[in-house]
């Protein structure tokens, strides 16, 4: 009865939110866990529950999943607004669920904060955990990412469920051998597109085998340190894939996995990464392939994912960049474009994006071609401009400004095209400031 009574209060608290224009982002759940510390374990869940999790990419992965799943006609619950801790979770399923705590659907799908996997999932079943990749990002919030591996490794220890795994990670693929009685674990590969390297060019976290403890050695890097690796001394590397992708084409928006064609709205490859995990998750549930390609041919996260605009006819690309790597797969699109560009690169500090913005010094900046002009803004405008001049960039490119306004409108003096990175608590006000231009600018 008392749960039953709190989330009646949450239901009208939502109702009374939604009046006032507010999506209450895990507010309903902090209420609701103070009020009782274990209701999440009180839901009535009689489907599948699909998870992601990693560093980068969790959100994007987790949509698509859910669209894939629309689009075959399924009823899919799932946290779209990206709130992926315990009590945001907890808040989306407040706003879903009867008042008797059931969650009718025929999938859950959930992106979890990397820190709240072994949370989550002790309240309720888990069938299946995808996960894309470890990155460094919030040192000051998570530590190292060694520390987030070991929690994940303890989890899946009796795990029975599921398991996706980014073949191409070495970070990702020790979580398989973290229960050798799991059978149900799948691997997705992608084979090396164009611009993939030799050797290194940014910063990367998978030297080492876990096994025994030899440098891996990489047929090619994809980013950072995604790509083909092997232990020269151990089986470490080797596994079979469940989902390949080939014949990668940024440039035409297309590949091949596992024989069968797939297009994209992206000319990015770690869209490409994202995309086998949801080609692994529809082969697992055996989802009609035709299903699968028109949902991803489709689907655009937007909101600064990504996300292309068009301010006053000027081409427009925003991208959340939360860590190096984030901000290394941007700069890869701006590298890779041959248009001239400017860029405006918006860095906060605030809480949620962690108060060490040591991370800029892993920032590849080195040769992104026809770039004219670029601005920093955000709390930390002064750090970024001072690392981009330190790549080597003339004095007269570089301007910073503290003021978000001034920075956007001074980014629009120009008609050449335009890159914008964000990090966390920088992209909506960033995407708030370009788009209140354009309906000014359009009056």
């Amino acid at each position: 009865m008392r749960d039953t009574l709190i989330i009646l209060l949450m239901k009208i608290a939502n109702f009374i939110l939604k009046i006032l224009g507010k999506q209450g982002g895990n507010v309903l759940g902090k209420i609701a866990k103070k009020l009782s510390p274990n209701i999440l374990s009180t839901f009535n869940i009689n489907c599948p529950v699909i998870a992601v999790t990693a560093t980068n990419g969790k959100t994007m992965t987790n949509n698509a999943i859910a669209s894939m799943l629309r689009q075959a006609g399924k009823h899919v619950i799932c946290n779209t607004e990206g709130n992926n801790m315990e009590t945001g979770i907890l808040s989306m399923f407040l706003k879903t669920c009867s008042l008797t705590g059931k969650l009718k659907a025929d999938y859950i799908c959930l992106e979890v904060d990397e820190s709240y996997v072994p949370i989550v999932f002790s309240k309720i079943h888990l069938d299946t955990l995808i996960v894309l990749d470890f990155f460094r990002d919030q040192l000051d919030r998570n530590g190292e990412v060694e520390s987030l591996i070991l929690k994940l490794e303890e989890f899946l220890k009796t795990y029975q469920g599921n398991l996706i795994l980014n073949q191409d990670d070495p970070n990702v693929v020790r979580l398989g051998y973290a229960n050798p009685q799991n059978s149900k674990v799948y691997y997705f590969h992608a084979e090396a597109y164009c611009h993939a390297t030799k050797e290194i060019t940014e910063a990367g976290e998978g030297k080492f085998c876990p096994l025994c403890k030899t440098r891996l050695m990489y047929d090619y890097y994809q980013y950072s340190h995604i790509g083909k690796f092997h232990c020269p001394n151990c089986e470490y590397g080797k596994q079979e894939s469940y989902v390949t992708a080939s014949n990668i084409d940024l440039e035409g928006k297309e590949f091949i996995a596992n024989g069968i064609p797939f297009t994209m709205q992206s000319e990015s490859i770690y869209v490409v990464y994202n995309f086998l995990a949801v080609i692994s998750v529809a082969n697992l549930y055996h989802i009609d392939i035709e299903d699968v390609q028109k949902a991803l041919s489709t689907f655009e996260l937007n909101k600064g994912r990504l996300e292309k605009l068009t301010i006053q006819g000027v081409p427009t690309i925003i991208n959340l960049a939360k860590n190096p790597t984030g901000s290394n797969v941007s700069l890869r699109l701006l590298r890779e474009d041959p248009e001239p560009k400017e860029l405006l690169f918006v860095l906060n500090d605030k809480i949620a994006d962690g108060f060490d913005v040591s991370w800029i010094w892993d920032i590849n900046f080195n040769e992104l071609g026809q770039v004219q002009r670029i601005i920093t803004s955000g709390t930390r405008a002064y750090d970024m401009a001072i690392r981009i001049k330190t790549s080597g960039y003339p004095i007269n490119i570089i301007e910073a400004e503290l003021d978000l306004n001034k920075a956007v409108h001074k980014l629009y003096q120009t008609n050449v095209k335009k890159y914008i990175i964000a990090n966390y608590t920088a992209l909506e006000p960033t995407r708030k400031e370009i788009l209140t231009l354009e309906k000014e600018l359009g009056k």
